[in-house]
C-alpha cells in the first residue's frame, strides 16, 4: 500500500530539493530521517517535515508500523515562478525568477522475501 505526502510552493528552487531528495531514496523511513537531521541544506527541514507527515499519515490512516516503512518514490517537480525586476544601468530592469517546488513522496511497505522450501 502506497501512502503519499505533498508540499506544494516550497519557496527553495526544485535543483536544490533534489540534491537532499537523492540523499533519501530508497531509504528506510528511520534513515532517512537520521540523513536529513544532520545535513547541511535548506531543503532539508521541509523534508523532513513531509517525511514526517507521511509517517504520520500512515499510522493513523493505515494502521502501518513506522519500522516497515521505506521511500519507494520522490518526486521534486517546478512550481511556479515568482516575478521581480531588478533595477539596472540606465533605467532598464533585469528579470529575477524565485523558482518554488512541488515535493511529492511516497512510502511503501518492506515486503518479506519468501524462499521457497523444497522437502527432499
Amino acid at each position: 500500500m502506497v501512502i503519499t505526502a505533498k508540499l506544494n510552493y516550497l519557496r527553495i528552487a526544485p535543483r536544490k530539493v533534489r540534491l537532499v531528495a537523492d540523499l533519501i531514496r530508497g531509504k528506510s523511513v528511520g534513515e532517512a530521517q537520521t540523513i536529513l537531521n544532520f545535513t547541511i541544506k535548506k531543503g532539508a527541514q521541509p523534508l523532513l517535515k513531509l517525511l514526517n507527515s507521511a509517517v504520520a499519515n500512515a499510522k493513523n490512516n493505515f494502521k502501518l508500523e513506522e519500522a516497515k516503512l521505506f521511500i519507494s518514490k520522490i518526486e521534486v517537480n517546478e512550481g511556479p515562478k515568482y516575478k521581480r525586476m531588478r533595477p539596472r544601468a540606465r533605467g532598464q530592469g533585469y528579470e529575477i525568477q524565485k523558482k518554488t517546488s512541488h515535493i511529492s513522496l511516497f512510502l511503501d511497505e518492506i515486503k518479506k522475501k519468501t524462499t521457497k522450501h523444497h522437502d527432499s
